[in-house]
């Protein structure tokens, strides 16, 4: 078991807060982007916490147990009813029906039906104006387009856990202990998000134990 963070920016945690989404936290995603990176090194059994920057203090929003690890387009669709943008496994075909016709999305490509060249491996075909939203959770909602992996399991109510300011120094992050490095700090002794955001970041043992202590309180 190990422990990783992934950065929330502010904007999205007013999101949440307008959404009313107070948990349980059930889902991180991986993609290609900085604002949801991949989370390819994630596996059953971490813990994943969201953490932001608010007021000044950093915190830590909620905790997750990594129970599964599946395509973002197999939860989506199973949880939410839509793909949200997802990318698409190979062998599945999404349609849509416009004034011009039936457009076309599938792994690699998209096009209208009658002027793009299909794969020959499409096995399902799934019509996108007859698929039903389930009720869910914002969070749920992948951040950006293109997720490619959900994490999902047991997790905690979403809601600031502010962390010591004293204890900011101790937090030591990175994919092997001879690798790991403290948090980037301003003048005023605020974490960077730069040294937050772009990766989930593998946490110290140390720095594990200070976050755990948080969810006992």
């Amino acid at each position: 078991m190990s422990g990783y963070i992934t950065f929330w920016s502010k904007d999205y945690v007013k999101s949440l807060e307008k959404s009313g989404d107070k948990g349980p936290f059930s889902v991180v995603y991986g993609s290609r982007h900085t604002k949801m990176p991949s989370i390819s090194s994630l596996k059953t059994g971490d813990i994943v916490y969201p953490v932001a920057i608010l007021q000044g203090t950093l915190c830590a929003m909620a905790r997750l147990e990594v129970d599964k690890i599946e395509p973002a387009f197999d939860y989506l669709m199973r949880e939410t009813g839509q793909r949200h943008s997802a990318l698409i496994p190979e062998g599945i075909l999404m349609l849509e029906s416009t004034k011009c016709g039936d457009f076309a999305v599938f792994s690699g490509g998209c096009g209208y039906i009658d002027k793009c060249d299909i794969p020959d491996n499409i096995h399902t075909v799934i019509r996108e104006d007859e698929l039903k939203p389930l009720p869910h959770k914002f969070h749920q909602e992948p951040i950006t387009c293109c997720a490619k992996t959900a994490a999902s399991g047991k997790g905690s109510e979403i809601y600031p856990r502010p962390i010591a300011k004293e204890m900011l120094p101790d937090l030591l992050f990175g994919k092997t202990k001879s690798s790991q490095k403290p948090l980037r700090f301003n003048e005023n002794g605020v974490p960077q998000s730069v040294s937050l955001s772009g990766f989930i970041r593998k946490m110290s043992d140390g720095t594990f134990e200070i976050f755990e202590r948080l969810f006992r309180e």
